[in-house]
């Protein structure tokens, strides 16, 4: 079976819904594939926070009431030392830029029930052409049908494991990666969430909270990965290393309704295109989960392909990688700098133990490193 369409999206995630919804809304047509069912996609957790920017992006399409209905502002965040609370006001030190609570499964469920159709269960997809005028998309549908998508671009937001930046040959690609060294024991619980987003740094590791929900709570431990196996770890275990860790003695528990393993890495691949292939979202580039910036990384890199769809501009396509990269390393140097800072807190290290405290108190003495702070925080244009 063969078909035309202006642009094929490979991918069902934040970032290839979110182009989808704003090429429809602007008269250009577009077929989403995604390898997953419908479920899968829908009840995927990732992450949790819209930041300024991100809301900005559907606000300024007239979306807002769709995508962003109910989503409640973040107003302050906890940072704790050895189980002392300090405070950050982010959207007043930003000027005013307040980021929402939005899990992903929940944005996702929005962006579906707005773009509409959406072809599911699409396997053995092959990208052809590339470098051609007239790219080509290949797949076999749930009833083992095969399709042939004839398109003027591709774009691949099909995560790091899809077959979008595989279709890159490798001389036209340079890869960026590191090892972080650090890994996270997340768990969802049915458990009181906290008041603000909370994040902890202690002698004996890590620790985190966030609400998931008005009975939920997104728990997180820092382990060794090579040398623990947090599967292992009881419960109760699990539970004392919270309230060692958060320093909260009286922290109110529940069960264990998902439990997964992130271990942080970070990766960006240059450029962000290959002749009508753009890559969008973790096909392009994975960043550790401080300062929240995967998912909002994936909608900016949406937006700016859009946009530059959308005004048919060769110039803004040709300058769509180098704009999406500079946005990346940015937050890549601002993750790795509040990775460090949480992480190294907790660690033989003395020296480094020391830098980190340093950094940590510098954001509550210095009103011009609070406002550095919140800035990256808050995401911007730029």
């Amino acid at each position: 079976m063969r078909e035309t369409t202006r642009v094929a999206i490979i991918g069902a995630g934040p970032a290839g819904l979110t182009l989808a919804l704003l090429l429809r809304r602007n008269g250009i047509d577009c077929v989403v594939l995604e390898r997953r069912d419908r479920s899968y996609v829908e009840q995927r957790q990732r992450a949790g926070v819209l930041d300024h920017y991100a809301t900005r992006i559907f606000e300024r399409a007239g979306l807002a009431g769709e995508i962003l209905t109910g989503a409640p502002l973040e107003t302050l965040l906890e940072l704790r030392w050895d189980g002392a609370p300090h405070f950050l006001d982010v959207p007043s030190l930003s000027g005013g830029r307040p980021s929402r609570i939005v899990p992903q499964q929940l944005l996702v469920r929005r962006l579906l029930a707005a773009v509409g159709d959406v072809r599911f269960e699409a396997t053995g997809v092959a990208l052809d052409d590339l470098a051609s005028s007239r790219p080509r998309v290949t797949y076999t549908d749930p009833d083992g049908s095969s399709h042939e998508l004839a398109c003027s671009y591709i774009a691949g937001c099909d995560g790091f494991h899809g077959v979008s930046r595989g279709s890159i040959p490798p001389s036209e690609l340079t890869i960026y990666e590191f090892d972080h060294r650090i890994g996270w024991y997340t768990m969802l619980a049915d458990a009181p969430p906290p008041r603000y987003p909370l994040m902890a740094v202690s002698e004996h590791g890590y620790a985190a909270q966030f609400a998931r929900g008005r009975e939920a709570s997104r728990f997180y431990l820092q382990y060794r990965p090579g040398s623990e196996d947090p599967f292992a770890w009881p419960d109760d275990y699990a539970w004392d290393q919270l309230r060692l860790r958060l320093g909260d003695p009286a922290l109110a528990t529940g069960p264990f309704t998902d439990r997964e393993i992130v271990e942080m890495r970070s990766f960006v691949a240059e450029p962000m295109a290959y002749g009508r292939l753009f890559l969008a979202g973790d096909a392009a580039h994975i960043i550790t989960p401080m300062g929240a910036k995967g998912m909002n990384l994936a909608l900016s890199d949406a937006a700016t392909l859009a946009e530059a769809l959308i005004a048919d501009s060769p110039e803004k396509l040709a300058a769509y990688s180098d704009a999406c990269l500079a946005r990346t390393w940015d937050a890549q140097e601002f993750s790795r700098w509040f990775t460090e800072m949480v992480h190294d807190g907790g660690i033989a290290d003395p020296f480094r133990r020391k830098l980190a405290r340093a950094r940590f108190e510098r954001l509550f003495r210095s009103p011009p490193a609070a406002a550095a702070f919140a800035d990256l925080m808050s995401g911007t244009d730029h």
